[in-house]
């Protein structure tokens, strides 16, 4: 029989449903049972394209004499983390302190109160060396729990004061100056790995925020350096095994230094973050091989992670037939038998494909020599890459995650937002706005946003992070659409994001209408997704701009100077709060282009700024005498003689008005130095 989890709509949560196991969903009833009966609670986190996660059930939530040791000594609840980022975030802070280390699955003990007292992450079904199986784990937390209760309590009441007091902690406030930058450009330069790219070692994973902050601190000083890092970085990580040259999109990370091999599931945030990456750092460089990684990653998405509607989905599993990357890996006589002998042989030199193999006999396909890497995209290959690709669909398929999160959708909005203003392709817009319709419509309610939906059903208060990267994409969308109506959402949203989150100098994770926790989890450290802080800062420093609200700066202008010394100390934690901070400290500048956004010469001036790279430059455009209640930047700016006209502002200082897009330009390059 199902057990209670059959009710619920996370994949992740579903794949558990005919586990023996006597699963809750986090919730009142689990809650009140453990009090009730007076049982420790068993805490399982994970997501459902987590390969240790996938382990960990069938050796042990499948196996019926654990499962029985669980059901009779604890309340068992499974969580989905991309569900309650809330509970992972304060479990996992919890397990850290307790272990030294973190990861999913995550298998936390806890008081019916909900204090944690005991954890860690994979446990094997049995004893493995010096690692405990899990039937010895659960007796002796068991035994610990009804016999030495009171060392348990004072266990839990210590670790829940350290929670709070790691959650409550605001660092000293910092000055906000240039200074900042040259301090974090060293910062990053002492972890850059100058062999291979990237920062740190194996495991290495992407690190979008910290290359898009060095391609900003490129535009503030012309540091070479912080230029050559990030280009260096985006070259490697888009010819490795880390991304897939034959569907597009990026894995998670790389299991080795050098980016060849890697963990294979996909995640809806990387690709969001790198489709970004890339299309500034085309947009800064005129490279084409970032542009081909952008649009292939957003074609991508389009094509394998976007449901009907237009709600993008969350992830897509690492393994298939139970083994992991088996539908990613090929040996040169598979590629020879989907693409012909001839072909075959050429492909497997290009994307590194030899006898011997890189991964399990088999080979991640990548990109060895730099020469090749457009070679693979030319017209030259067109055939093999689609023969290659309609070869491997006839594989079985990873599994897809097809829960839509308004975060990561945000994300990804902004990304395609992005691309269509810096590409001026319709199809991204179209998308950008299918996606930004489907969350208005499905996932915002009585004026709130909820976190989750599937299957029909939204679902869940939503968070810091939902409301801050919406509005972040929002904001990109109306440069690529233009259409005020979006920043009137993301100015609605703003106000409610303040008011449900914002308290004592900083963003909360979590609103003042959520339930009650241990302590109420707040963060402002950039890990594989920015921080709610981070974005929310940035977002609300450019909608300071466009609406000429003062609130919504004074509030940012909070947040990152308590965060300015210790981002500008650990920069690659603090990458994208570091990006909002480039533009607290400025110089800023607004362009408003008043006239037809369709006519001649409107769109002669929108080229000139979407192929240039300005970070810290605030573009609105309407026809003359529209969207001004919306867009304080438009008010008052008449059109020259009925032509398109250009205003260059800085420091609430305005250029001369000017019809012609070459001094329009030289007037904004003039005031940002």
């Amino acid at each position: 029989m199902p057990n209670r989890l059959a009710n619920e709509t996370s994949p992740y949560l579903l794949q558990h449903k005919d586990n023996p196991v006597d699963w809750y969903s986090w919730g009142e009833e689990a809650l009140t049972r453990a009090r009730e009966e007076d049982r420790p609670i068993l805490l399982s986190i994970g997501y459902s394209a987590c390969h240790w996660c996938h382990v960990m059930e069938h050796e042990s939530f499948e196996n019926a004499e654990i499962a029985e040791l669980m059901n009779e000594r604890f309340v068992n609840i499974k969580v989905d983390r991309e569900e309650r980022p809330d509970l992972d975030s304060l479990y996992m802070m919890a397990v850290q302190m307790m272990s030294g280390h973190g990861g999913w699955p995550m298998t936390v003990f806890m008081t019916p109160d909900g204090r944690p007292f005991y954890g860690g992450t994979y446990y094997p079904p049995e004893d493995r060396g010096p690692m405990p199986g899990f039937p010895r784990i659960l007796q002796a937390v068991s035994d610990a729990y009804t016999n030495r209760r009171s060392e348990i309590d004072e266990s839990a009441d210590g670790l829940a004061g350290h929670l709070r007091k790691h959650f409550e902690f605001v660092p000293p406030a910092g000055s906000l100056d240039a200074t900042i930058f040259d301090r974090a450009l060293q910062g990053l330069a002492g972890q850059f790995d100058r062999i291979n790219g990237g920062f740190g070692g194996a495991p290495k994973f992407p690190s979008p925020m910290a290359a898009e902050l060095l391609l900003r601190i490129h535009t503030r000083t012309s540091s070479e350096h912080a230029l050559s890092m990030a280009e260096f970085t985006l070259d490697k990580m888009a010819r490795g095994g880390l991304y897939d040259q034959v569907g597009g999109g990026f894995h998670r990370y790389a299991v080795d230094a050098v980016w060849l091999v890697p963990h294979f599931e996909k995640m809806l945030y990387d690709n969001a973050q790198l489709a970004h990456v890339y299309t500034i750092a085309w947009q800064h460089t005129d490279e084409p091989f970032y542009r081909a990684i952008a649009e292939e990653t957003l074609d991508y998405v389009m094509l394998e992670m976007t449901s009907p509607e237009g709600g993008f989905y969350s992830t897509q599993d690492a393994d298939s037939e139970g083994h992991e990357g088996k539908f990613y890996a090929y040996t040169p006589a598979e590629l020879r038998a989907a693409i012909g002998d001839e072909d075959g042989d050429q492909v497997a030199a290009i994307l590194g494909a030899t006898d011997r193999g890189s991964f399990e006999g088999s080979n991640v396909l990548s990109i060895p020599r730099v020469e090749d890497r457009m070679r693979w995209r030319s017209a030259e290959f067109t055939d093999a890459r689609q023969r290659l690709y309609d070869a491997r669909a006839k594989r079985i398929w990873p599994g897809r995650d097809e829960k839509i999160l308004t975060a990561w959708n945000g994300m990804m909005m902004r990304a395609f937002a992005t691309a269509a203003w810096v590409f001026d392709d319709d199809r991204y817009r179209e998308a950008a706005v299918r996606n930004a319709t489907f969350v208005r419509d499905h996932l915002y309610q009585d004026g709130r946003l909820l976190r989750s939906y599937k299957d029909g059903q939204a679902r869940l208060n939503g968070y810091l992070e939902d409301y801050s990267n919406y509005i972040d994409g929002l904001l990109a969308l109306y440069t690529a659409t233009f259409d005020a109506a979006w920043i009137s959402l993301a100015t609605d949203l703003a106000r409610t994001m303040i008011s449900e989150f914002y308290e004592g100098g900083m963003f909360y994770d979590t609103g003042v209408s959520h339930e009650a926790l241990v302590t109420r989890p707040r963060d402002a450290y950039d890990n594989a997704t920015p921080s709610g802080n981070s974005v929310a800062c940035d977002a609300l420093l450019r909608l300071s701009h466009l609406t000429g609200d003062t609130e919504f700066a004074r509030v940012a202008n909070d947040v990152v100077s308590g965060f300015a010394n210790i981002a500008s100390e650990h920069p690659h934690g603090y990458a994208r709060l570091l990006s909002a901070i480039d533009l607290a400290v400025g110089p800023t500048a607004e362009v408003v282009i008043v006239g037809d956004p369709v006519a001649p010469d409107t769109t002669a001036m929108l080229s000139s700024l979407r192929v240039a790279f300005l970070p810290r430059v605030f573009v609105a455009t309407a026809p003359e005498g529209q969207d001004a209640d919306t867009i304080t930047l438009l008010a008052d700016r008449p059109m020259s003689d009925g032509h398109a006209t250009a205003y260059v502002c800085l420091n609430f200082a305005c250029q001369l008005p000017t019809i012609d897009a070459e001094e329009m330009m030289e007037q904004l390059r003039s005031a940002l130095t």
